[in-house]
């Protein structure tokens, strides 16, 4: 691959369909390079149930202490240790990464020794190795090499594009769940641009052991869900994008892809929570036909003193059949079309002293009651509730709330604890930062927002009212170069009638939030 070609593959971000190979060079004997970080977080939630009564269901929004549901507030403090691992072959351009999450958001006190004799200490917590459910947790296990005609990686890899509002790879130190795909990629660079594809094992069901009892074996085909992606990009990497802005010019990259989901027929009681398991047989497997395209253009525009940065997506799909239930069969396929979009905006230069900007998004919704971000399964929307399925076979056959992922987080209260994540909803976010220190090694800087917004269906809110609310956040950050953050934030959510509860008679108040995370990275 010549420099030209190789210099583009570098120009890419952490994870994702362009972001592999980025530091594949020959070298002339096998590297091994470790990073990570250490997370401790702790949360206090005053009165996250807005004061509103309780829902149809008979639940509050939000969850209560249990020995006083008058009470406000709730604390949990978690942990988080992640590292990953790349291993370079030598004598090629190629590597074998791991993600592995050794503590991954483990509530700290919730593994207590509570064996006899332990009365002169504390309950101390368990060790991992006590927890094998929960603590270590392989997320990213893949190969990548770097070839002549271009990059090939295969494994379960990080799934990262663009702002991160549909695919989104979990990498920032807030970040709870990311995105990772069974993959098989392969990069190229041509006429100035990278270009992929991609083939993605989405699903596979009944996964029984072979005669050897270790390897497994996938039992029909036509049930799984495949995926193909094919993706086009022009872009930049950070060193070459500030000497750019150092220099005056104006940096424009962009981005888009197109993939293309499918499932022929499935075996719903491989998955469905059932009584009493039993073997599948023919009769298990019904007819499915499930259909899903999803498009997703980005954009960035970097100037000396401003940014702009714009994601798109439409999701369309449908299924031909959507009973779960084999020999239950329904008259009507279930269709969606989903659409949404988030901008983000920096005024100022990086490196000044004030900057600010406007951020925003929009994602589609759905008439039926509830916003439909987690809807508990089997349970129809009923007015009033919180969530709620958005589809009711044979009254409502569609599903058109389109959800971001609860990764890409644009508030500290609403949409990041009531919802679950935006759908259904338009947003607006002026925001500031203003730099109190900026030492050699380290910043000190103050961070604040405010957030107003709207659903887009009114029937989807729990008193059909679709004004949701305003929150303001601010937050102190220490930002060192030697791998130790602090944050200490704080946000509080002023509810506007869509919270309200007129069948109680009561109306919603205010919740708060603060929350200080201390970061080792390494």
């Amino acid at each position: 691959m010549t420099a030209g070609l190789l210099s583009l593959l570098l120009a890419t971000s952490p994870s994702g369909l362009g972001a592999h190979g980025e530091d594949l060079l020959v070298r002339e004997k096998a590297e091994v390079k470790l990073t990570g970080f250490l997370r401790v977080r702790g949360d206090l939630l005053h009165n996250l149930d807005l004061d509103r009564g309780t829902t149809p269901s008979g639940l509050p929004l939000f969850a209560v202490p249990l020995a006083d549901p008058l009470a406000q507030e709730l604390f949990v403090a978690d942990l988080r240790l992640r590292t990953d691992l790349a291993i370079y072959a030598p004598f090629a351009a190629a590597a074998v990464k791991v993600r592995a999450d050794l503590i991954d958001d483990l509530v700290l006190g919730s593994t207590p020794a509570l064996s006899p004799g332990t009365g002169n200490a504390p309950t101390p917590a368990a060790t991992p190795g006590q927890l094998p459910n929960q603590v270590i947790r392989i997320k990213r296990a893949y190969g990548e090499v770097l070839t002549p005609i271009g990059y090939f990686a295969a494994g379960r890899m990080g799934n990262q594009w663009g702002l991160g509002m549909l695919s989104n790879g979990g990498d920032c130190l807030d970040c709870n769940l990311g995105d990772a795909a069974d993959r098989l990629a392969f990069v190229t660079a041509l006429l100035s641009h990278l270009w992929a594809l991609a083939w993605d094992f989405s699903a596979v069901e009944q996964v029984p052991f072979r005669r050897d009892a270790q390897r497994r074996l996938v039992l029909d085909n036509s049930t799984d869900v495949r995926s193909i992606t094919f993706a086009f990009m022009n872009v930049r990497d950070e060193v070459s994008r500030r000497r750019r802005t150092r220099a005056g010019k104006v940096t424009l990259e962009y981005g888009a892809f197109v993939s293309h989901r499918w499932q022929d027929f499935d075996a719903p009681e491989a998955y469905l929570p059932t009584t009493m398991a039993r073997p599948l047989t023919p009769a298990s497997v019904l007819r499915r036909g499930f259909r899903a395209l999803a498009a997703d253009a980005w954009a960035r525009l970097t100037t000396p003193t401003f940014r702009a940065e714009l994601e798109a997506a439409v999701l369309l799909s449908e299924a031909e059949q959507a009973s779960l239930l084999p020999g239950v069969l329904l008259r009507d396929k279930v269709q969606s079309a989903q659409f949404g979009a988030a901008l983000e905006t920096q005024l100022g230069a990086p490196e000044a002293r004030l900057v600010g900007g406007l951020n925003a998004g929009f994602a589609s919704g759905d008439p039926a009651p509830g916003f439909g971000a987690f809807p508990p399964a089997g349970r129809v929307a009923t007015p009033g509730e919180l969530d709620g399925a958005q589809v009711n076979v044979p009254r409502d056959n569609r599903v058109d709330n389109l959800r971001f992922h609860p990764d890409y987080r644009v508030d500290r209260i609403l949409f990041a604890e009531l919802v679950g994540t935006v759908t259904d909803a338009l947003y607006v976010r002026p925001w500031a930062r203003l730099r109190l220190l900026d030492l050699t090694s380290a910043q000190l800087n103050l961070k604040g927002s405010v957030t107003v917004s709207r659903s887009v269906f009114a029937t989807s809110t729990p008193n059909a009212d679709a004004a949701l609310g305003a929150e303001g956040h601010a937050a102190l950050a220490w930002e060192s170069k030697d791998g130790f953050d602090v944050l200490a934030e704080y946000a509080v959510l002023f509810p506007f009638g869509a919270f309200d509860n007129p069948a109680q008679n009561l109306r919603a108040t205010p919740a708060q939030l603060g929350r200080v995370r201390l970061a080792w990275k390494f």
